[in-house]
């Protein structure tokens, strides 16, 4: 997919719940930017909570608000990327555990049904860091065994961050702690 495709792929005004892993851009990041359209669209290294989520004319004070409670309702966790994995079109690291990122993407649907996980394109929502996306597969092989010798990587996820498309780019919105005790 060329940058060109990314433009049409992302519409001003959508948005996205997302669980940054700074830990990961010293890993990902040059991957990422020549390989994954979002990175240039301005979307960091990332584990996917929700998206699309609400169009940006519906995140009201009262969303935030609800937002901020129900994530603020989880607490944080450190997860490991111990490997990489493949979707028919992308390479990706796996979260170890990946069950914190299912409860929260779980919670939200929950409360938002009208925007469900990828717009219920998926009976199952894999969490996962995107590396490489529409790359022929010996690309996605190559960056694969590159990678391989520079994991495990871990990081702490702490919050989670509402993103907003202006059709072109993604913007940081808003951030969410996750202060839950347990």
């Amino acid at each position: 997919m060329s940058q060109d495709d990314a433009a049409v792929r992302y519409r001003a005004g959508q948005t996205a719940l997302l669980a940054a892993v700074a830990e990961a851009e010293p890993l990902v990041g040059q991957w990422r930017r020549r390989f994954d359209p979002s990175a240039s669209a301005g979307v960091p290294a990332h584990v996917t909570v929700l998206f699309p989520f609400l169009d940006v004319g519906r995140v009201t004070d009262t969303v935030v608000g609800d937002l901020r409670a129900l994530i603020g309702a989880h607490r944080c966790v450190t997860v490991r990327f111990e490997e990489c994995r493949r979707f028919p079109e992308a390479l990706y690291l796996a979260p170890t555990p990946d069950q914190p990122f299912r409860a929260l993407t779980e919670s939200i649907a929950r409360r938002w049904p009208e925007a469900p996980p990828y717009e219920g394109r998926f009976t199952e929502v894999i969490p996962h860091l995107t590396v490489a996306h529409g790359q022929p597969p010996q690309v996605l092989d190559e960056l694969a065994a590159e990678l391989a010798h520079r994991l495990p990587t871990t990081a702490t996820i702490s919050s989670i961050s509402l993103f907003v498309c202006d059709g072109h780019r993604w913007r940081h919105h808003v951030e969410f702690p996750m202060l839950g005790q347990g």
